[in-house]
């Protein structure tokens, strides 16, 4: 397989990995010497790979889980925790979830926010467009970082 095809596929897995994402993705093709703009729509996609599944599936789950003895407790109190505290939100629960995904720290991302989402009854397709804002956003911080950062101790090719 050629290099560069598999560079690219290593930001793409990279960014479907829960807690590293698109935060540890890009400077990964950055280092590798791929171009930015390449290098952050791969890691883009791969980052939403997991969130629609993460939205659409974690309260069915959760909700079926209720229904098997060991796991009734937990799976309760996540869904009734989740409820309330989405209530608590209003208007400005999108924002909140975008500014989430968008902050490039280990925990903040697609996933968390995703999962958050799920928990907190918001809208699936308003969250699915705050947490793809999120990435995008948090993937344009990581490219300056990264050029910034890397660049300077010398590993941008």
């Amino acid at each position: 397989m050629n290099k560069i095809i598999k560079d690219y596929l290593w930001v793409f897995i990279i960014s479907m990995f829960p807690i590293v994402e698109l935060r540890g993705a890009v400077p990964v093709g950055v280092a590798r010497g791929l171009p930015f703009l390449n290098t952050y729509v791969v890691a883009a996609f791969g980052n939403m790979i997991p969130v629609p599944f993460i939205l659409w599936l974690v309260k069915p789950v959760l909700q079926y889980m209720t229904k098997i003895k060991i796991f009734n407790k937990i799976a309760t109190f996540f869904l009734e925790k989740g409820h309330k505290a989405g209530e608590k939100f209003g208007d400005a629960k999108y924002w909140a979830l975008y500014t989430f995904v968008a902050i490039p720290l280990p925990g903040t991302g697609a996933w968390t926010g995703s999962l958050a989402a799920a928990l907190l009854d918001l809208d699936k397709k308003k969250s699915l467009l705050a947490v793809f804002l999120g990435v995008l956003t948090a993937g344009i911080i990581m490219g300056i970082v990264s050029y910034g950062l890397l660049g300077a101790i010398g590993l941008v090719f």
